[in-house]
């Protein structure tokens, strides 16, 4: 972890440091980085840094890299000491160890790999301890050793043996080196040849750095002996009684911090700050927060910021930041409560006392240098310091005191108090009002002095008060609001607020005066009093500008600023525009008092202080306005996570432009195994890590942008198939435009939903979808065969149902026709019996009738018998044969008519004979109904026979039984007439 200038004093400061010189009141902020931060060596040799802000430091264990959040190492091949470090244009890092010299450089995943150089040097020249320098240019690096200089160019390497080569380095377009007995030379045409031909310094000199003042001075700085201007190739000490005390502090190097400024670094006293007459204007050293005095070498980071490479670990230093640190208790860092300046002494009353700086000037206390030295009879716990009537009163845990100088008085030590002000807006008031923990206390000021008489208004602590029109208002953090009539201090009377408008908070009631209004703050959001109602009312101005949100504290400045603090949160409510701006200071966010403790003293634009945790911060504020340009970003790291973490992007790049930095299109393509990716990010501002927020997005998988935070990483697990893009934006101030950075990446699906897998399955498919139907048909084939044949059987089975349905039909109906039939033979035979029968007895009667006649008795009647022969005629059986017929044709298939037609030569009287015959009717019978005699159907029958031409064994009976005429036709009046 980070110790933010926690280092105890847990030695005496040397004892040749400069003792009692006056340092700055003001400190810029030091981070301390141990060998626990980062991993490493304890000490560390040289620092540098690329163009996208990375800081590389060389140390005994390697190289290290630092991106503002996190640290990594890199070893030498020999895993020895890097002694030396530059950044060179073309983005490699070139390093220097213990018998080793090479770079490192971005592969194409980003990470950093190491080449050695060392295989170029000749064989006879490879014997080389430690390489203390390099330098980078653009085509040429040199390294320097105690007793070589190597020059690498073009893939070569080229050898500058000496007998012991002091310093190298780089100024104002010059190689300079300092060889112990030849002095300073110079690098010209591949040769090293004399810069100086009479030095002014000793011989032996140590030259330690060298450093460009401006376009034709270079100043030397040597270990012990001061240091040089160079110009025009003269050399002149550059003299100065504060510069003379550091001769003996044993120089290890030298900065050019600003056009006015210089940075000395020493081995036995830390930093020390000089302009450019050689005054001291600051001394930075353990007792000011950094981890050790030996501090090795110096580096100016690209926003002009100060880095320390130390015996043991590396401190950063915020010089060009406009926010600095107030530690009157030196080491103690105790809470700071309350500052104010009087009288050109600066007061910060603390946790531990009051301490007093004397001041000269108030122009920028930053830069002052004085000293600070804490008051008599002022231990213990100080609330406030407030001038009242021109005097400077402080409230204490112990009492209320008057502060004169260096001097402090007792004015009334019967309890703790708050505050001070005074009733009257005319000066000087004859009455002031003072909060202590029971209450408002009151005094009379009379002759420059504060007599108490015992006036007072006691309820409950009174630490937040607003006086307007002489009432007093008084608010409880937890109890509510109390309202007092302050009769100016002579019968001061309170009663309870009635919240009926319900805007008082349970925990969070604060009041203040800004812009002459009394200001009511509650969990509601804010209120002003309003006289007319008297009752407070929303505070429209200010609610336009924070809403309903709730504030814990208010201050005005002089120039109508509204300075505020929000959850911990500090900013100020910039009023120079033509609308109001919030600009917020994250840079102390979360370092600032908590429980209603919070404190601003904005004495003018750059001077102005808040109380922190930890002592008092000072914002120059017209500084901090200045601050202009998008927050630098770095994605520094991607890793795909499965079995074991594969590295995808290390965040170093050969592009020296972070804008230009590109995402490897042969790294977009991830195995699908490789679904798991965890981001890191990071932004270069050192210093203000604090501030520096982050918000993240994957799109097409986040539905927006995740909510700012100072969260460094994020992971996405089991990511489906598909392309992607990580988006990640920081900003170091709520409004800056946010920079982003981007990295594109393709997860590919898993083997079986590959593309070659798609066509294996779209083949497979073709292929099942081709034997699914060879089947299919085969099946269907099958089916059909099968239906085929199952229908055969069911049309055969249907037929015959259909035949056993006809066949009952036929049956039905057969047996219906034989019933007919049956009843047609009837009928025949019954016609047949009654024609044999009426045949008979119409035999019988013509018999009588003629023996009647011959015996001679129809002469008695003899026409009436005429007429009744007559009607005994055949034209009577001739209807009755008709009716014969009809009957025998319907019973027989047409019989009479098919056989009539089969043989047209048949009398109708051998038809008839035929028809009797085929009933079977015997031949007497037959000779009665047809009226002749035996012998003559005998005779007929033979005749017939001839017609039909039988055999003589031919059957007649049978042959007419079992004729069939093989055409129907013919009606019986055909018969009728053809017989």
């Amino acid at each position: 972890m980070r110790n933010y200038c926690h280092a105890l004093w847990l030695v005496l400061v040397w004892p040749f440091c400069a003792i009692g010189q006056k340092n700055t009141i003001a400190l810029p902020e030091i981070i301390n980085y141990g060998s626990l931060d980062y991993n490493g060596g304890t000490q560390n040799w040289r620092i540098a840094q690329d163009e996208r802000g990375i800081i590389y430091v060389a140390n005994n264990k390697g190289l290290l890299s630092y991106d503002g959040s996190r640290w990594k190492k890199y070893k030498l091949p020999n895993e020895t000491i890097v002694r030396s470090v530059a950044v060179g244009e073309d983005g490699n890092i070139y390093v220097g160890g213990q018998s080793e010299i090479g770079y490192f450089s971005a592969n194409k995943q980003g990470v950093l790999e190491y080449h050695s150089l060392t295989g170029l040097i000749p064989t006879n020249q490879r014997e080389f301890a430690d390489v203390w320098n390099v330098v980078a240019l653009k085509d040429q690096v040199f390294y320097h050793s105690n007793k070589k200089i190597f020059l690498y160019n073009n893939g070569k390497m080229v050898v500058y043996p000496s007998v012991h080569w002091d310093h190298l380095g780089y100024s104002n377009g010059m190689i300079l080196a300092n060889e112990y007995e030849k002095g300073l030379l110079q690098f010209k045409n591949g040769l090293w040849v004399p810069f100086i031909e009479q030095p002014v310094f000793p011989a032996r000199t140590r030259v330690v750095d060298f450093i460009s003042l401006n376009n034709d001075t270079v100043l030397l700085a040597t270990k012990k002996d001061g240091i040089y201007y160079l110009s025009h190739n003269k050399l002149t000490r550059f003299n100065s009684p504060d510069l003379q005390q550091l001769s003996d502090k044993n120089v290890g190097g030298i900065v050019k911090l600003n056009n006015d400024k210089l940075a000395i670094a020493t081995n036995l006293a830390g930093c020390f700050i000089v302009d450019r007459q050689g005054k001291l204007e600051q001394h930075i050293s353990k007792q000011e927060g950094l981890q050790y005095n030996n501090v090795i070498s110096l580096f100016v980071d690209r926003r002009k910021n100060l880095w320390l490479a130390l015996d043991n670990g590396v401190d950063f230093i915020a010089y060009n930041n406009a926010i600095r640190h107030f530690f009157p208790d030196k080491q103690e860092h105790a809470t700071g409560y309350s500052a104010y300046l009087y009288k050109n002494n600066l007061y910060l009353a603390m946790a531990t006392g009051l301490y007093r700086a004397p001041v000269e000037s108030t122009t920028d206390l930053s830069t002052v240098q004085s000293s600070f030295s804490l008051l008599k009879n002022t231990k213990g716990q100080l609330w406030n310091l407030s001038e009242v009537n021109g005097q400077l009163l402080m409230g204490h845990n112990d009492g209320a005191y008057q502060v004169q100088g260096d001097q402090v008085s007792l004015i009334d030590g019967s309890t703790g108090f708050w505050f001070f002000m005074p009733i009257s807006s005319i000066q000087p008031s004859a009455t002031i009002v003072a909060g202590t923990y029971n209450g408002l206390n009151f005094y009379t000021y009379e002759n420059g002095r504060f007599i108490n008489k015992g006036i007072k208004s006691h309820f409950e602590s009174a630490r937040y008060v607003s006086i307007e029109n002489n009432i007093a208002w008084v608010a409880h953090p937890y109890l509510g609001l109390y309202k007092v009539q302050l009769d100016n201090g002579v019968n001061p009377t309170y009663k309870v607020y009635a919240d009926q408008k319900h805007i008082i908070s349970s925990n969070h009631n604060f009041i203040f005066k800004i812009k002459s209004r009394t200001i009511l703050s509650t969990d509601k959001g804010l209120f002003e009093y309003d006289a007319k109602t008297d009752d407070f009312v929303p505070c429209i101005f200010l609610r336009k500008i924070f809403g309903n949100t709730s504030i814990q504290y208010l201050k005005e400045d002089d120039k109508g600023n509204i300075w505020f603090i929000q959850n911990q949160k500090l900013g100020v409510v910039d009023m120079g525009g033509k609308e109001p701006v919030i600009v917020y200071i994250p840079e102390l966010n979360q370092k600032l008092l908590t429980n209603g403790f919070d404190f601003i003293y904005p004495y003018n634009s750059k001077n102005v202080f808040v109380a922190g945790d930890q002592g008092f911060y000072l914002i120059n504020y017209e500084q901090y306005k200045t601050i202009t340009g998008t927050t630098p970003l770095l994605i520094t790291s991607v890793k795909a996570t499965s079995d074991h973490d594969s590295c995808l992007y290390a965040g170093y790049t050969r592009q020296v432009n972070a804008d230009d930095i590109m995402v490897n299109s042969q790294l977009s393509r991830l195995p699908n195994k490789w679904n798991t990716l965890h981001f890191e990010f990071s932004a270069p501002l050192f210093g203000k890590q604090a501030s520096v927020e982050y918000a993240y997005m994957l799109e097409d998988f986040d539905k927006g942008w995740s909510a700012w935070s100072s969260k460094t990483e994020k992971e996405y697990t089991y990511l489906p198939p598909g392309k992607y893009t990580f988006k990640v934006q920081a900003r170091s101030h709520p409004g800056d435009t946010p920079q982003m950075r981007s990295y594109q990446f393709e997860v590919l699906p898993p083997w079986y939903l590959s593309r070659l897998a798609w066509i294996a399955y779209a083949s497979l498919l073709v292929f099942g979808v081709f034997t699914f139907g060879r089947i299919q048909k085969r099946k269907f084939a099958q089916q059909q065969f099968k239906y085929e044949e199952e229908n055969k059987k069911l049309q055969y089975l249907h037929q015959l149902e259909l035949e056993k349905s006809e066949s009952e039909i036929i049956k039905l109906r057969n047996e219906k026709l034989e019933a007919e039939l049956q009843l047609k033979n009837k009928e025949l035979a019954t016609t047949t019996i009654n024609l044999v029968q009426k045949g008979e007895v119409l035999h019988k009667v013509k018999d009588e009738f003629m023996r009647m006649k011959k015996t001679g008795t129809e002469a008695e009647n003899p026409e009436d018998l005429k007429k009744l022969i007559k009607m005994l005629e055949p034209e009577k059986v001739k209807k009755d044969w008709e009716q014969f017929a009809l009957h025998f044709n319907q019973v027989h298939d047409d019989f009479l008519i098919a056989i009539k037609r089969e043989y047209p030569t048949l009398t109708s009287t051998e038809i008839k004979l035929c028809a009797y015959l085929r009933m079977n009717i015997s031949s007497k019978e037959i000779a009665h109904i047809m009226n002749i005699t035996v012998k003559s159907v005998e005779l007929s029958r033979y005749r017939l026979r001839k017609k039909l031409q039988l055999a003589p064994e031919a059957n007649l009976f049978n042959f007419l039984l079992e004729f069939h005429s093989k055409k129907n036709g013919g009606t019986p009046e055909d018969l009728n007439r053809q017989g």
